[in-house]
């Protein structure tokens, strides 16, 4: 029979859903500030090595960035305004594929040198002329260097860096003490941690044993297989070595908008699976902060159950 953990309790949802918000706003006042400072100081000598890089931008050519493609995200947050992505391909007429492998800290194989170096140059000229000389005052008044000024300018490109990728900051940071959380509790109950690079084939897991962030192959059709990643894999005590391990997804969210956005693919993820393993397969969420009634009986409804992390007991349930 089916063990259900919550999808089948829609009376309690309610309060489920307050309790986890509760459960994530409490963590983000009291994580998320020191998270965010933690990475800006990071960004922060980030940008002081782009500027010496650059001879604190006074010497920015194609060389230089053919060199150190990493700096080309510093360069667009140095100018004013700051330039997006898709508004700096536009504006230099640059391939979209070099701006995107520059920003990646690489540079296009497939590329013919001439051509490379000719975007560059025009990479180059745009951020020459939309500098902030208002931050970067050296610039204007063609005197010496002060490194204080220097400190002064990396803080603030720091922060628009930290700005445009506030999201993506906390969320990564809400994703890895998810999975403290469910190590933790694992390692609670006796199961041992497993290293991906030694796992050949998920269902080979031992008994008693987990693993993180595991690319899961599916058949797309009978010509084409694909990996899906999945966040944690479990290999109960009481099943059988042949058996499939569970799978768990973990997520989090801060509103409630995103995830009825994004409610599909937890979906697809598990048509997929079943049509590849059977109907054995088990994929369950870990939830943690805005899930409404409406993901909850969008994911109840295919057939995907849930825990909740302020009742992370619930993970026992699973069989696990």
């Amino acid at each position: 029979m089916t063990q259900y953990i919550n999808r089948n309790n829609p009376d309690k949802w309610k309060e489920d859903i307050k309790e986890s918000v509760d459960f994530y706003n409490k963590w983000f006042l009291n994580f998320a500030p020191k998270t965010y400072k933690k990475t800006r100081l990071l960004t922060t000598e980030k940008v002081k090595e782009a500027l010496a890089i650059t001879n604190n931008l006074s010497k920015l050519t194609s060389k230089i960035i053919l060199g150190n493609p990493e700096i080309l995200t510093t360069l667009r947050m140095s100018t004013c305004p700051p330039i997006a992505r898709d508004r700096l391909i536009g504006l230099a007429y640059a391939s979209p594929n070099l701006v995107k492998k520059l920003e990646q800290g690489e540079l296009p194989k497939r590329m013919k040198e001439e051509k490379m170096m000719n975007e560059l140059g025009q990479i180059c000229k745009v951020i020459h002329r939309l500098l902030d000389k208002d931050i970067f005052t050296w610039l204007s008044s063609k005197g010496k260097v002060n490194q204080q000024d220097v400190n002064r300018a990396a803080t603030i490109i720091a922060d628009r860096l930290c700005g445009s990728m506030a999201d993506p900051i906390i969320r990564n940071e809400q994703e890895r003490r998810q999975l403290r959380s469910i190590e933790k509790w694992l390692k609670r109950k006796k199961y041992k941690k497993l290293d991906s690079k030694n796992l050949k084939d998920f269902r080979d897991m031992p008994n008693g044993t987990f693993i993180f962030h595991y690319n899961v192959p599916i058949d797309l059709n009978s010509e084409k297989k694909v990996n899906i990643a999945v966040d944690v894999l479990v290999s109960p005590f009481k099943t059988k070595k042949s058996n499939i391990p569970i799978l768990i997804e973990a997520k989090s969210a801060g509103d409630f908008t995103n995830v009825n956005k994004r409610r599909k693919e937890e979906a697809v993820k598990m048509l997929q699976l079943k049509k590849t393993y059977g109907n054995k397969i088990v994929f369950n969420l870990f939830l943690c902060g805005y899930f409404d009634s409406g993901y909850l009986g969008y994911e109840a409804a295919e057939g995907i159950d849930w825990v909740w992390e302020h009742r992370i007991d619930d993970l026992a349930k699973m069989g696990i």
